[in-house]
């Protein structure tokens, strides 16, 4: 089964069952965030999907909105304890090991940017997971991180389920 057709059956199940979009939306968003899944679990396609059903649906924003935040900043917290638990040791163990320029990249960020990488980082991809694992590396003060991851992934969430809730009304205005 494709990645495609995966997203299509989480959304399809969303649809038909939308109680169960917060967790969904906090679990992909976790997933999405986390040092190691990030780069195996690409769900923001899901969770703009999702946005698309709000727009659809009467299903509320708010619960979607706030437990994809959660989840976003769980995944970077527990990121965030690895780097700081394990230190550059980490950068060893697959899929790292063998993408050693996220390591890299996201290092030569972490040092430029400081406490704002955090916050920026959590809009790209590859960096979204690394940044938070090379903070807790470079042992960035746990309040100053948790701040940035906080608002981020509030911002973050925001951004993904808004996308498709008001790209399904501009698709719906012109056709």
């Amino acid at each position: 089964m494709t990645l495609e057709e995966h997203v299509h059956e989480i959304v399809a199940f969303v649809q038909a069952h939308q109680a169960w979009a917060p967790p969904i939306v906090a679990g992909l968003a976790f997933c999405e965030s986390i040092a190691f899944l990030s780069l195996l679990i690409p769900a923001w396609s899901v969770l703009v999907a999702v946005g698309v059903l709000i727009g659809a649906t009467d299903m509320p924003f708010w619960p979607s909105w706030v437990a994809g935040a959660v989840g976003a900043a769980l995944g970077d917290w527990i990121s965030y304890w690895l780097g700081w638990k394990f230190k550059a040791p980490i950068a060893h163990v697959w899929p790292l090991s063998r993408h050693p320029d996220y390591i890299t990249r996201g290092h030569a960020f972490v040092e430029r940017w400081g406490v704002l990488a955090v916050f920026i980082g959590r809009f790209s991809g590859p960096l979204r997971a690394s940044v938070p694992l090379l903070a807790g590396i470079l042992e960035m003060p746990q309040l100053a991180f948790q701040l940035a991851n906080f608002s981020s992934a509030f911002l973050w969430a925001w951004v993904l389920l808004v996308v498709g809730d008001v790209g399904h009304k501009v698709f719906e205005w012109l056709f």
